[in-house]
């Protein structure tokens, strides 16, 4: 089982998807714990990827539209923001 801290800000450090199957233990900052689903996780770093994508002005696959003499922010995301009761 994967267990994850949620920190002070509300956010927990998932850079990649996890498998589906799989049960995520997330210890949330006020002290309690929830079980979550890969699957559940995986559509809430999938939510967070588009809005990074949509704020910094990138395609749905990730790339810049703009002339190359603007530098590419990134292409990933590496904290996902959730609250208690996610899994429900």
């Amino acid at each position: 089982m994967i267990n994850l801290q949620q920190d002070a800000e509300g956010f927990i450090r998932m850079n990649r998807h996890f498998p589906e199957s799989i049960l995520v233990s997330v210890t949330f900052s006020d002290g309690s714990v929830e079980e979550v689903s890969g699957k559940r996780l995986n559509q809430a770093y999938d939510e967070a990827l588009a809005e990074f994508r949509a704020q910094n002005h990138l395609d749905a696959k990730g790339f810049s539209r703009y002339q190359k003499s603007r530098t590419n922010p990134g292409n990933k995301v590496d904290f996902v923001r959730i609250q208690p009761g996610i899994g429900d």
